[in-house]
């Protein structure tokens, strides 16, 4: 049975650029302009086809109907498929598929709900690292990631197994490119942030799979190693929350054809047990980060600065986790100043910053005293 497309708002979502970049990437090119609002478009073998440059023509629904009946006769779709590849063509489909827990393509209520959080979690994830790759990210602190985030779009759910699609808005190359592409993509610098998480989602995913892979037959780094990839905490938490609503998940990314790049998707798929590695991960991740702006109440215990150094190297005694710790502080000429001044009259001194843990080894990072108590 064929399905036609009569909603016209539905229709009008289709814009003139997704149009254009979906007809050039099937094999039509330009001929000639058609009227003030519209361009005649050929291609051997196929009929001629005008493509409008505006939305807001009279008919365009009508046309657009239309369209999609020629293209899906090219292409032995349905019109409703068709009607799905336009309408998506102009930005990157993230797919998320739950295999094994349905036949029938369908998600408890709950299980539903836990996969849109822990989609939106795993690109929020990509989003943080595009900038600057750590392994922990403090949810609401990174303005740009959250900014973008609101910006996805959750698309229409799909048939096999249960699939999750998610749109994330790419802008259009204004300069079209040549029909066939070369096999070189372009550098991260060159692109606009939107395509910039997406790859970094991609690159992070893929990264997450091989350190599965590696931490399995004994490589202890293989996470620490991955996070210049984007493989964080968060992003290993969204993951395994992912996996634990499937017997196997698999993730394609479709780029936008109005942002063509050297190959159509990219894949990546998980498995059951992956969830727990990826978990375990996680909670490494998050031991070993910082945590930030803690407020020590300490005694200085031992000071070291060289005669060429600018700052200087403290160690203070804190309670840190119930115990009394050494945590190793570098403080500038003017916070140095004020723990040599608390050392020589041993009183105590209160310092913020982030609290790095290695091993047993403490460590505050971009550290300022506040205060320092008076002389008894």
């Amino acid at each position: 049975m064929k399905v036609q497309i009569l909603d016209t708002e539905a229709l009008r979502a289709i814009s003139p650029q997704a149009l254009a970049a979906y007809v050039r990437s099937e094999g039509w090119s330009r001929a000639a302009a058609y009227g003030l609002h519209g361009d005649v478009y050929t291609a051997p073998g196929r009929p001629d086809i005008i493509l409008p440059r505006s939305e807001h023509l009279a008919d365009y629904a009508g046309h657009m109907t239309r369209l999609i009946r020629i293209f899906s006769e090219m292409t032995g779709y349905d019109d409703l498929t068709t009607y799905r590849e336009l309408s998506e063509a102009d930005r990157d489909v993230i797919r998320i598929r739950s295999v094994g827990l349905s036949e029938d393509g369908t998600l408890p209520l709950d299980r539903g709900v836990r996969m849109i959080e822990k989609a939106r979690d795993l690109v929020l994830a990509a989003a943080c690292a595009t900038r600057s790759p750590q392994a922990l990210y403090r949810a609401g602190a990174n303005r740009e990631a959250a900014d973008y985030i609101k910006r996805v779009k959750l698309g229409q759910t799909e048939h096999g197994s249960y699939v999750l699609t998610l749109l994330a808005p790419v802008p259009p190359r204004l300069t079209p490119p040549q029909p066939l592409l070369d096999e070189t993509w372009d550098t991260p610098e060159e692109e606009p942030v939107e395509r910039q998480v997406t790859q970094r989602l991609m690159a992070a995913l893929i990264a997450s799979r091989s350190a599965v892979e590696r931490s399995t037959r004994g490589d202890a780094e293989a996470f620490e190693q991955a996070i210049g990839d984007g493989v964080s905490a968060n992003l290993c938490e969204a993951l395994a929350g992912l996996i634990d609503q499937s017997e196997r998940l698999d993730i394609r990314l479709t780029w936008a054809r109005t942002r063509p790049v050297p190959e159509i998707h990219r894949d990546v798929s998980f498995s059951k047990t992956d969830a727990g590695v990826l978990s375990e991960a996680a909670r490494i991740f998050r031991l070993r980060a910082p945590v930030p702006d803690v407020t020590l109440h300490a005694t200085v215990h031992q000071l070291k600065r060289d005669q060429d150094d600018i700052d200087g190297v403290v160690t203070l005694k804190a309670v840190i986790e119930d115990a009394l710790r050494s945590v190793t502080v570098v403080l500038d000429p003017a916070n140095y100043r004020l723990a040599v001044r608390a050392h020589e009259n041993q009183t105590p001194i209160v310092v913020t910053g982030d609290l790095e843990r290695s091993g047993q080894r403490w460590r505050l990072i971009n550290p300022k005293v506040k205060a320092v108590s008076p002389e008894n």
